[in-house]
């Protein structure tokens, strides 16, 4: 899998180098990204991050056109430096220019919602519930308080636990 993808990203640079006639740094690739974005450029580390289960799942566009938008933000950053906006016109004319592609904020992956766990706390005042994440109550559990915004009564856990 990560071959493929690898040698993307090495045919993106050779189209940028070709373009503007110079060299560019190459960066570290990384598969460990998760969640919703397909990839993310880090600009000041020269790394670029992809979701190893949307490339997976998506790999023909993935390749068309995610690899060298992500590959577009290295470039643009190297040059024209931090300043630029992420989406802005240096960007848009590399991935016009350089890869005649669409400049495309964003993907359209199908992305699969993982199932996570609700932590239900009540107030007294109100016979509303209240779901937290498990990253809100560990920090009720560690001494955090959360308070009731009609009558500002401390929230309590309930016992209560789903799966959404």
């Amino acid at each position: 899998m990560p071959e493929t993808l690898h040698a993307r990203v090495e045919a993106c640079y050779q189209q940028a180098e070709a373009f503007f006639k110079r060299t560019f740094a190459r960066p570290t690739v990384s598969f460990r990204l998760r969640g919703q974005k397909a990839g993310v450029a880090h600009l000041t580390e020269n790394l670029l991050r992809f979701n190893a289960q949307l490339y997976q799942e998506n790999r023909e566009d993935f390749l068309r056109q995610t690899v060298p938008h992500e590959v577009a933000h290295l470039v643009a950053h190297q040059l024209f430096g931090l300043r630029i906006q992420p989406h802005g016109e240096e960007w848009q004319l590399i991935m016009r220019g350089v890869y005649e592609l669409p400049p495309s904020r964003c993907h359209t992956y199908a992305v699969k919602r993982r199932q996570v766990s609700r932590f239900i706390y009540r107030c007294t005042c109100a016979d509303g519930e209240f779901p937290f994440s498990a990253q809100r109550h560990a920090l009720v559990g560690k001494g955090r308080r959360y308070l009731c915004r009609r009558c500002k009564a401390t929230l309590t856990f309930s016992g209560e636990q789903r799966s959404e």
